[in-house]
């Protein structure tokens, strides 16, 4: 009968076998993981754009004589707010949200991605017609 020594550990090889392993993984793993955040950074953007815009029509409705608001900070700072605090702040999941009052019956929202190419790929617009539009990073229209 054959006694085995007990082993304690692992030996090098087998360390880097599962180094290798766990970075084959994790190359494969973490570009689909930033594709997904892009994805759902743009999705949020498009969805606060929306918000934005219900929030200003219903800002102007409550109005006499009716008007838009001034800025962002008008929407979030009403009592009940139109629009969360953290959309206020022009600011929102790697996306910032421009407003501009044109005139007393018209506006115009851009989201733009922070980091270009990174937190997001597509600019958006709205104005007071409701309809989302979006751009490019270079600015171009995307039929």
């Amino acid at each position: 009968m054959i006694k085995l020594m007990g082993r304690k550990g692992f030996t090098l090889v087998e360390i880097m076998i599962v180094v290798a392993i766990i970075a084959l993984l994790a190359a494969i793993a973490i570009p689909n993981l930033l594709r997904a955040r892009h994805n759902a950074n743009e999705a949020a953007a498009i969805a606060s754009v929306r918000t934005i815009s219900t929030a200003c029509e219903s800002f102007r409705a409550a109005q006499s004589p009716v008007t838009y608001p001034a800025n962002l900070a008008a929407l979030s700072g009403a009592n009940p707010p139109y629009i969360d605090a953290t959309l206020g702040t022009g600011t929102k999941q790697g996306y910032t949200f421009v407003y501009a009052l044109v005139g007393a019956n018209q506006y115009t929202v851009t989201a733009s991605p922070v980091t270009p190419n990174v937190t997001g790929t597509r600019i958006f617009f709205v104005d007071e017609a409701g309809v989302i539009r979006l751009n490019n990073a270079a600015g171009n229209p995307i039929e």
